[in-house]
């Protein structure tokens, strides 16, 4: 799925929770404000109040609103909310500028993943540098930039996963989606394929080695290569837009 392009959700109860959370995510209800009184948004989509309460729990189960006794849901304040929630990432890369998402996520590359390589270049059994050096060989054998995302996401959630950290593990895998979508900008590079195996095969090469060092200089030294990439994707689309 292309997460840039929201789809209509089939259920009402799900296009109930997608609009409102679109409304927040996206700044037309700002925090500490109010959602619309519940008779105005049972009018509106034309339900019960059971069914738009329901749907309101949703947004509160995503940090997104507070419900607050004869006040009504009430926004969060943005910290709050759980951005690496699989639906409030959806209406984020909806509502924001691709590059402003990308950098952003890039931030929080650089602090986990460089870590992430080193210690799993330490703690990797025998199983865990098989995994990475599968996920490697199945990109060096992608046929194309979209049949590399798959191993790309791999590769990584395999070093998260040697790491024997399981909440590094979880993080790595709550990170897939927001990770698949950098992918996806950094794949619309014309030479994805020869830029991005060499960096790749350095990581593996130093996990391998159990060079701690070596290994978290590699994943730096990939994530800048991913950014020159992208900024240069970013800078045609700024030149030619659509």
């Amino acid at each position: 799925m292309d997460y840039r392009h929201l789809q209509q959700r089939k259920s009402l109860h799900g296009r109930i929770v997608q609009e409102l959370g679109m409304d927040i995510v996206s700044g037309k209800v700002q925090p500490g404000q109010r959602l619309p009184a519940e008779t105005d948004l049972c009018e509106r989509y034309g339900v019960s109040r059971p069914v738009l309460r329901e749907a309101t729990r949703v947004l509160v189960a995503k940090g997104l609103v507070v419900s607050k006794p004869r006040v009504g849901s009430v926004v969060k304040p943005r910290e709050d909310w759980h951005m690496l929630d699989p639906d409030v990432l959806y209406w984020t890369l909806s509502s924001v500028p691709e590059g402003e998402f990308f950098r952003s996520l890039l931030t929080v590359r650089r602090v986990i993943e460089p870590a992430a390589a080193a210690l799993a270049a330490t703690a990797a059994t025998s199983e865990d540098l098989a995994r990475i050096a599968s996920a490697y060989e199945r990109m060096a054998h992608a046929p194309t930039a979209s049949a590399l995302l798959e191993p790309d996401l791999e590769f990584h959630r395999a070093i998260m996963a040697a790491t024997h950290n399981d909440l590094l593990a979880h993080i790595g895998n709550m990170l897939s989606l927001a990770l698949s979508e950098s992918i996806k900008l950094t794949s619309r590079h014309p030479d994805t394929h020869a830029l991005s195996l060499p960096r790749h095969k350095a990581i593996l090469t130093a996990i391998q080695s159990r060079d701690a060092l070596g290994a978290r200089q590699a994943s730096l030294v990939q994530l800048e290569n991913a950014s020159a990439d992208a900024e240069s994707i970013l800078e045609v689309v700024r030149s030619h837009p659509a």
